[in-house]
Formats: C-alpha cells, structure tokens, sequence
C-alpha cells in the first residue's frame, strides 16, 4: 500500500514540484492550499505523513499542527514542516508545535524523500519500504515479497499489508478495529469480522514456513504478532 502524503502548500508551482517528485517515489499525493482545506482532507481520511508549509493564507503551519497534535485522532500523524525560514528560533518554534522534522527551502527532492523515508521509518514503519525482518522471516515492500527461511511465501496484497503492519507492530495486542483503522485505514468503514477473516488467510500463507504460529489470537481483546516463537 503506497503512503498516502498530505501536501499542504500554496504555492502552486511549488505545490507540484512537492506532488510529482513524491508521486515518482511511490507516494499516493493528497492536495491542498490552505489550512481549512487540509482539515478536511484529514477529515476525509487520515494520511499516512503530512507535509506543511509554515505559512499558509488563512493561518500559520505551527498553528496547524498543534490542532493536529490536540485531538485523538490526528495525535500520531507525523508532519514535516517546509519552511524558509532557517533560523534557530524558527526551528525551535516550529519543532515545539509538535512536528517531527524541518526542512528548509530550498530543499533537494532527495533529500526530502531522504526525510520522509526516515520520519515514517520511526512513526509508521508499517508504510515505510524499508524491509523488515522478524526472526527467518523476511518481508521486502519494495519486491512485495515474503520469504520465511529459504521458502518463497505466497499471499495477498490485503494480507501482505496485514503482515507488514503486524512485523512492524510486534508483541503487541490490537483489536479488530485498531487493525482496520491501521491497515485499511480509518476512512473505510468495514465490519470488524473482516479481520478474522483475513487473518485466516494469513495464517494459510505463512503456514508452509511454520510462520502461522507467529499470529495469536487473543480472546476477548483481539490478535498479537509474537516477536519470536
């Protein structure tokens, strides 16, 4: 599943510069120019990263962010705040409204997809392409392949995002509604037994390596992904 990128800017040449460099990367862009409409983008479905401009028509990014950072829901989106201002007392401003990184204009495509690539690593691993490994088991997001050992795994894309969600997340409890929200993401309204059903083929794919014993179940409270056996 690309990661969906939120690119708060308005200035528009600047705007599409932002949106094609990270549509060549793999990115899935969401567009906009002002801070209302960047609510109602989040609104609409919660991003995997936001990129915010520090000075917007009809607000400050700063000030943007620290609503982001103010309610549940939006808490744990990272955001990368684009700024020319280069300042020490800038940075500290803009670092004290909650963002996880600063970069200044202008800025290298490679160094902001360097940036992005290093943020979502620490705050959403799940949608980062690093490779991840979990004892012999291998997942690889940028071959989309799974290996447990020297056995080649087959499985499907909802399940391959299932099981990335789950190496990056291990030994940890998660209902079926913390799952949707993580993997299907928080705008698609799905009944909870959706996960069962697909962790069950999950189970099916991992099984030929002996990697099925990986996915617990817990009763009453929902799955867990062990660390080791």
């Amino acid at each position: 599943m690309a990661p969906v990128v939120l690119v708060v800017e308005d200035e528009p040449a600047i705007q599409e510069l932002i949106s094609v460099t990270l549509a060549r990367h793999g990115h899935t862009v969401r567009r906009s120019a002002t801070a209302q409409e960047a609510a109602k983008a989040v609104a609409d479905e919660l991003p995997d990263l936001i990129l915010l401009d520090w000075m917007l028509p009809d607000g400050s990014g700063p000030a943007f962010a620290r609503k982001l950072r103010a309610e549940a829901r939006t808490r744990e989106v990272p955001i990368i705040m684009l700024t020319a201002r280069a300042g020490e007392d800038d940075k500290v401003q803009g670092l004290q409204s909650g963002v996880d990184d600063y970069v200044t204009k202008p800025f290298s495509p490679r160094e902001l997809e360097a940036r992005i690539q290093a943020v979502l690593r620490r705050r959403a691993p799940h949608v980062s392409k690093e490779a991840v490994e979990v004892g012999d088991l291998v997942l690889n997001p940028a071959t989309r392949s799974v290996a447990g050992g020297r056995t080649t795994l087959q499985m499907g894309p909802t399940e391959f995002e299932l099981l990335h969600f789950f190496m990056t997340h291990t030994d940890r409890v998660y209902t079926r509604t913390q799952i949707l929200d993580q993997v299907w993401g928080d705008h698609v309204f799905l009944e909870d037994r959706t996960v069962d059903v697909h962790i069950r083929r999950l189970r099916e794919a991992l099984a030929p390596s002996g990697h099925d014993r990986l996915v617990q179940t817990v009763r009453g409270a929902g799955y867990r992904f062990l660390s080791q056996a």
